[in-house]
């Protein structure tokens, strides 16, 4: 089993940046492609961004050239105990919501292009709110 936690949500005004941090641990499942996603009040789940074993990111067209995802470990059979970050820069009150770090057992080729469809990905943090004031 797969643990993700995630941290560093909070609140800032319009044009701050925020770091977003996901802890993963635990041997389980090999987990392929990493990801944020995020839900604002009353709007369904969105795709942020993703991740995969050598690195390659993508990124929804609504944070592109604001937000990037890094992380500090290689992909691989039982990984554990490693962190997945998202950098926000130049936040606008949109960018309101919750976030969630998720993990997937298939390679980011496999789950496509955004949207992100919430189901490829079999294991979820509990989530970390970001609140941006205008």
């Amino acid at each position: 089993q797969v643990h993700l936690v995630e941290s560093g949500g909070g609140a800032v005004p319009a044009g701050g940046s925020l770091t977003l941090s996901c802890e993963a641990s635990g041997y389980a499942d090999s987990i392929y492609c990493m990801a944020w996603f995020r839900q604002a009040p009353g709007k369904g789940r969105e795709g942020v961004a993703t991740i995969d074993g050598d690195g390659t990111t993508t990124y929804a067209d609504s944070v592109k050239g604001r937000f990037t995802i890094s992380q500090d470990f290689t992909l691989s059979r039982n990984n554990a105990n490693n962190t997945m970050r998202l950098q926000m820069n130049n936040l606008k009150p949109e960018d309101t919501a919750m976030y969630y770090c998720a993990a997937a057992t298939i390679f980011c080729s496999v789950v496509g292009v955004f949207p992100l469809q919430g189901t490829d990905f079999k294991y979820w943090g509990q989530g970390t709110q970001v609140t941006v004031s205008s």
